[in-house]
């Protein structure tokens, strides 16, 4: 049984890092990929920005050879920018997929349409960055959703980088993702620095995780203002970020005295049911930030001798909130539950109103940490309607 039970870890784990599928060049030319002048935004084009209220910047590469512009799973030449709405069901020869309405949209002029967005609001942008196994459909699905759950006063910004958008191709995305290093960090420092944003929410899933965290370390060095306290309110769901190496590192960083004294604070949100992050586990070797998995058997062996479950966490870190999402999991994968679970999504919907407490947290034996519990009101049917996750009419 035991013996089972580690092939079928490395096997996930084989599959994770995705060394059976590598990503190819192609057929086509990627110039060609871009060639048809609707890729490249001309200054002033009009944008309807009532039927596309969403924004995006990407360093995906475009397809426009046909009426039905997509990004694609490969890097592209430069980053662009537009805007977008939720995706929509289409019927593509027998089959069903997901397309994103979208339409690029000039740097500058993108640019002005966020400040006025953001001005005819609270000065607050909420800004996505998603993680492994994604295409630009299923982040836009999911970007949607968290402004429709949330109801984000201020406009909400999804950071799409190529992903693969596949199970096999996660050293693609982890190879992609730390390309991408340069792209992410200098638009966040932009953000940042402009006056008119006061206040950026960043919410990260799993692989974005490592591109957030240093992205941020970086613009409170590099930052003009030499200030960038408007980066205040962190939130990793699932982050696949090694955990000793987020500990070691973020405290005299990120999540300095100093930047948590004005206000900076970062919720963790963890599951011991999180499969993607027990095979990347297994796959590095060491535990991930997003899992309390024991990797030292002592001190799993103390905690149980104490009459505690067997969950380990990040040292405590001023500034820093574990929420223990592990008895609301849902789904096979128990990878994205502050999308997925009922009360998972409540609390991630008070977190990004900054509000400190739910009645569904728990206190544990850290003070930093909270478990969330399952709430006997909720129907076992009653996820997707709580989660937001089907547009109602008046939230298109």
């Amino acid at each position: 049984m035991i013996a089972a039970r580690h092939l079928a870890v490395a096997c996930a784990a084989l599959a994770l890092s995705g060394c059976i599928t590598p990503v190819e060049y192609g057929k086509i030319r990627h110039a060609d990929y871009v060639a048809d002048p609707r890729c490249t935004a001309q200054p002033g084009a009009a944008v309807d920005g009532a039927a596309l209220p969403l924004f995006f910047a990407t360093s995906r590469l475009p397809d426009c050879r046909t009426d039905d512009i997509r990004l694609l799973r490969h890097r592209g030449d430069r980053m662009r920018y537009g805007r977008f709405a939720a995706p929509v069901e289409v019927k593509v020869g027998r089959d069903k997929a997901l397309r994103t309405p979208m339409a690029f949209q000039d740097s500058a002029d993108w640019w002005r349409a966020l400040q006025a967005e953001t001005d005819r609001k609270q000065g607050r942008v909420l800004l996505y960055i998603h993680g492994y196994r994604e295409t630009f459909e299923t982040t836009s699905k999911d970007a949607a959703q968290i402004q429709r759950m949330t109801g984000f006063d201020g406009p909400v910004i999804e950071y799409s980088w190529p992903s693969q958008g596949e199970i096999l191709g996660y050293a693609v995305d982890e190879t992609n993702m730390y390309h991408d290093v340069r792209n992410f960090r200098d638009f966040l420092k932009t953000l940042a620095e402009r006056t008119w944003v006061k206040e950026i929410v960043i919410v990260s899933h799993s692989l974005g995780a490592r591109l957030v965290v240093p992205a941020i370390a970086y613009v409170d060095r590099a930052s003009a203002t030499a200030d960038s306290s408007n980066i205040s309110n962190i939130i990793l769901a699932s982050p696949d970020i090694d955990r000793e190496t987020f500990e070691r590192d973020i405290a005299g960083d990120v999540l300095a005295p100093a930047r948590v004294a004005r206000g900076r604070r970062i919720s963790v949100y963890v599951s011991l049911k999180d499969k993607a992050l027990a095979a990347s586990r297994a796959l590095h070797g060491y535990p991930r930030l997003g899992s309390p998995y024991c990797f030292d058997p002592f001190e799993a062996a103390d905690l149980q001798a104490k009459g505690l479950p067997a969950r380990c966490y990040p040292v405590a870190i001023s500034g820093m909130t574990v929420i223990d999402t592990t008895d609301v999991s849902r789904t096979s994968t128990g990878h994205s539950n502050f999308l997925r679970s009922a009360v998972a999504c409540r609390d991630f919907v008070d977190v990004v109103a900054d509000k400190k407490t739910r009645p569904e947290r728990v206190t544990t034996h850290l003070a930093y940490v909270f478990r969330l519990l399952p709430d006997p009101a909720v129907p076992k049917d009653g996820d997707d309607a709580i989660c937001n996750r089907v547009p109602t009419a008046e939230q298109p």
